[in-house]
């Protein structure tokens, strides 16, 4: 059972994973009654005896301070507790909480096991309950906190300024260090590994949405952990609006990670019987590196996040770099017809098909096809997709209206907006209040008949601009909920459309990546990690993006050349094995290609599709340096079938291994080459049907053309083999 009682007085419990163990204690003060649960172990499976000892440890203590807040689920505001608070809440004048258990309760779920645990303040109408959730084929434990304000309150009112998911103690190490990523727009997902400073380390978001700054998850190592070896503690928020997360180091010792929804300022003013809910927070151990924990983010996510794990996804044209928004039926179709033939299975329609849209200064809102460019509706061009044998996609911006459109003129009150205050536009948008019940009707109402009407399988949707003016007057006190009800008013709006459209797929995107998460991901089935998609820059983007979510989610496209981000030139080789690492997608202007291009490019989707379910469902493995600066390669294994993607930028590369060595195979298989270098292929140093024992493979390693330490820039390979027998 995941979840097991430790004691006869029901105050301690461990949650058991395949490959870990997890040790909750409720401790009671005998002097007040204050009960603080408290996280006393978390890392390698323990037997049952060996969990009850945890009853036996000592926790260190101070004169001028109380380490042992650190190991609280929910350290709050208030008593001897002068860290990062996970729970702040305030009864009129008086902002300390004082909490009593009422009770410890574990139940059995269809998939795991859970455990709730109910607390409430002594005097004031609060009650606090932290649930976990333990699954039965996942080494995630899952975590979230719901208050609630007693029916039986007095007038005194209620605010919460801060409600975290839970806090994760980490076990004591000689020296912490953390992984995470940072970024911009164009330049998400930058990986950064360096040394947990003594204090605080926040990454937060205060955008309404995930942001391209940060993203809401953190890896914690003793300071040694590499790829395949030793210890990982990894905790992600689950959220797709504003975020923090906390990393405190104590000076005395001692680590823990507090993440929740929210930011500073907000306030969220409870009526009597009203609850709060937080989104979940995940946590994971592993002691098999950096992979290991990748890897077991990926299955969790696609065991009980994703809503089509198993589908392998299509190969996809978008229309956007090619036309931006000169977008008529005649030169999209010209568009469909050539991608057609090079074999690509779903096409997307961008921005620039409705209202008056030739520019982005007008229309969003205006939900209805380009009167003068689609005077006959947008049925025909759809119908001319599908007759090519292509599924049919279309780019929606549903949270957003311009200034000039027909609905900001008919409800200027559904935008985010204060009294007193002027209305900022950014990118010539302003942000529609999702929060408000008749927004989130509204938005269902048009894109469910515009599915219906056009018989899409495919949404892009996006989301170009942060908060600004986030107020909702006529919400009165209650108008900081906003912030949350407008997140989870998109993902109603995104489950009801799924429902009522069971075919329907949709892609996350927020002006690139601002909008990646486990929150969104449970509605939708790819995320546009980047608007950046100059392939040596997209290495990075999808090594930061591969630590925790799964490579079936992302999308990558194949761009023109020159870039039209970074005016990069590159080999459509080398763009295409580049997009091959994700879900492959073309980006550029097909009509300005040479025939060779063209010739080339077929091939490359043809060798795409016969590999796509291993890359899409395999077990992913980083190999070689660090991508887009160095020779780097991705490996993928599923069953027998292994593919690796090799990655030389830079021709005069001497430095580092001369030899490719692979990971994840049965040292005492053989494996047989099936694909030594593609379609296009230079003068490799493998051979199709020569054959290679795992131990060799993994020990000594291969070598290829791109692999080779001198050589033209911009060189790479794609080697498939077969493992037989």
């Amino acid at each position: 059972m995941p979840v097991i009682s430790l004691d006869d007085d029901g105050r301690w419990w461990a949650l058991t994973t395949p490959a870990s163990t997890y040790v909750i204690n409720v401790e009671i003060d005998p002097r007040t009654g204050e009960a603080a649960p408290l996280q006393r172990y978390w890392g390698p499976a323990l037997s049952l005896q060996a969990a009850q000892q945890m009853a036996g440890a000592r926790r260190h203590t101070t004169s001028f301070s109380r380490p042992v807040e650190i190991e609280e689920l929910l350290p709050v505001d208030g008593g001897c507790r002068w860290g990062v608070p996970s729970l702040q809440a305030a009864f009129g004048q008086v902002r300390s909480l004082e909490l009593r258990l009422v009770g410890v309760s574990p139940c059995a779920e269809a998939a795991a096991d859970r455990l709730d645990i109910a607390l409430e303040d002594r005097h004031f109408p609060l009650e606090v309950v932290l649930s976990a959730r333990a699954w039965h084929d996942s080494d995630v434990i899952e975590r979230w906190v719901t208050v609630r304000r007693r029916t039986d309150a007095d007038g005194t009112p209620v605010t919460v300024t801060r409600l975290d998911s839970g806090s994760w103690f980490l076990p004591d190490a000689t020296g912490y260090r953390y992984s995470g990523v940072f970024g911009a727009w164009a330049e998400e997902f930058q990986l950064q590994r360096a040394p947990l400073p003594i204090g605080e380390l926040t990454f937060t978001s205060r955008q309404g949405i995930t942001g391209h700054q940060a993203n809401p998850w953190i890896m914690i190592d003793p300071g040694d952990t590499t790829e395949e070896h030793g210890p990982v503690w990894g905790i992600a928020l689950a959220w797709s609006g504003s975020w923090r997360l906390t990393a405190t180091h104590r000076p005395e010792g001692g680590a823990a990670v507090s993440a929740g929804f929210g930011h500073e300022g907000v306030r969220w003013t409870l009526a009597p019987g009203q609850e709060i809910t937080t989104p979940p927070v995940l946590g994971l151990y592993t002691g098999g590196g950096f992979g290991a924990a990748s890897r077991a983010w990926h299955d969790h996510a696609r065991r009980h996040i994703l809503p089509t794990p198993q589908e392998e996804r299509p190969v996809l044209y978008n229309s956007w770099e090619a036309t931006t928004f000169d977008v008529t039926e005649a030169g999209q179709l010209a568009l469909a017809k050539i991608a057609a033939s090079l074999g690509v299975e779903l096409f997307v329609v961008d921005d620039g098909w409705f209202g008056t849209r030739d520019d982005d200064t007008r229309s969003l809102g205006d939900w209805w096809p380009h009167r003068e460019r689609f005077p006959d509706g947008l049925r025909g061009l759809f119908d001319g997709i599908r007759e090519l044998g292509m599924k049919a996609g279309l780019w929606v911006e549903p949270e957003m209206v311009n200034a000039d459109s027909e609905l900001y003129q008919a409800h200027p009150e559904w935008i985010l907006r204060m009294d007193h205050r002027r209305n900022d536009e950014k990118r010539s948008q302003l942000v529609l209040n999702f929060a408000r019940p008749e927004v989130r009707d509204w938005a269902l109402d048009w894109l469910d008949r515009l599915v219906t009407e056009l018989d899409l399988d495919y949404l892009k949707w996006d989301m170009n601009r942060p908060f600004t003016q986030a107020g909702w007057p006529e919400a009165g006190p209650a108008q900081d909920l906003l912030w949350i009800e407008h997140t989870r008013n998109v993902y109603r709006v995104m489950r009801t459309l799924r429902e009522r459209h069971p075919r329907l797929r949709i892609e996350s995107c927020a002006g690139g990546g601002g909008r990646v998460d486990f929150g969104i991901m449970r509605y939708t089935d790819e995320v546009w990690p980047s608007d950046n998609t100059d392939p040596r820059d997209r290495q990075t983007v999808h090594h930061g993006f591969s630590q925790i979510y799964p490579i079936s989610t992302m999308s990558a496209w194949v761009p023109d050349s020159p870039n039209p981000n970074t005016g990069r030139a590159t080999p459509l080789r080398y763009r295409f094995h580049v997009a091959m690492s994700g879900v492959l997608g073309i980006g550029g202007d097909l009509t300005t290609w040479s025939q060779e291009d063209l010739d080339q490019a077929s091939r490359f989707i043809r060798a795409y599709k016969s590999v796509r379910r291993v890359i899409q469902q395999g077990r992913l493995h980083r190999l070689g340096g660090i991508p887009g600066q160095e020779r780097s390669a991705v490996q993928y294994v599923l069953g027998d079938d292994v593919v690796v993607l090799i990655y030389n930028p830079y021709g005069n590369a001497k430095r580092g291994p001369r030899w490719l060595r692979l990971a994840g195979l049965d040292p005492d298989a053989l494996y047989e080459v099936v694909d030594a270098g593609g379609p296009g292929k230079g003068p490799g140093l493998l051979e199709p049907g020569s054959r290679y024992h795992g131990s060799v493979l993994m020990s000594v390693g291969l070598r290829s053309a791109a692999w080779e330490p001198i050589g033209a820039d911009y060189r790479s390979d794609m080697i498939v083999l077969r493992k037989l027998g």
